[in-house]
C-alpha cells in the first residue's frame, strides 16, 4: 500500500517503555521498527502525514516532509518524494541511513528498489540514486548509533 493511497496512516514514534495496542477495523499494513528510538526522554509523536505539506529540498526534484528530529539525539526521520527523472548524484551517508520505498521505485549502481524494499546503509556508505518514474521514501538518517538487539534490551 503506498503512502499516497493510505492517506490516513500516521507516523508514530513511541519512546522506550511506551505501551500501546494498535488496531484497525478495516485492516491495514504496518511498518514497525522495534527498539529504534532508545531513550525514555524522547517525545511521543503522532503525525497524519497526509496533512503535511511537501517542502522543497536542497536537491532539485526532491521534496520532503520532516517527521521527527529532537534536540539531544542525532537521528532525523522524514518522507522524501523524488520527481520522475530525479538524479541525486553521488550521495554519501556520513552517519548511515535507512530507506524504505513506500511508492514507486529508484535505482542505483547495485540495482532497482521497488515499493516495499527496505535497506540500511552503514556509516560512510555512498551510492548514486536516481528515479526514472519517481518514488516516495521513508528515510531515517543518523539513527544507527541507537540500534540495539532484542537480547541487549532484555
Amino acid at each position: 500500500m503506498s503512502m499516497e493511497t493510505a492517506r490516513r496512516e500516521p507516523f508514530l514514534l513511541n519512546p522506550e517503555g511506551f505501551r500501546h495496542a494498535p488496531f484497525s477495523d478495516p485492516g491495514c499494513v504496518l511498518f514497525v521498527k522495534l527498539r529504534q528510538f532508545q531513550g525514555r526522554e524522547r517525545d511521543h509523536v503522532v503525525i497524519d502525514t497526509y496533512k503535511l505539506a511537501w517542502q522543497s529540498g536542497a536537491i532539485p526534484g526532491v521534496a520532503c516532509k520532516p517527521l521527527y528530529e529532537q534536540a539531544g539525539f542525532s537521528d532525523r526521520v522524514l518522507l522524501e518524494r523524488w520527481d520522475a527523472g530525479a538524479d541525486l548524484g553521488v550521495t554519501r551517508y556520513e552517519q548511515g541511513v535507512e530507506l524504505f520505498v513506500l511508492d514507486g521505485e529508484f535505482a542505483d549502481e547495485a540495482g532497482t528498489y521497488t515499493a516495499g524494499c527496505w535497506m540500511r546503509f552503514p556509516i560512510g556508505a555512498q551510492h548514486r540514486p536516481r528515479s526514472a518514474r519517481g518514488c516516495t521514501l521513508y528515510v531515517k538518517r543518523s539513527g544507527l548509533p541507537y540500534l540495539r538487539s532484542a537480547a541487549a534490551s532484555s
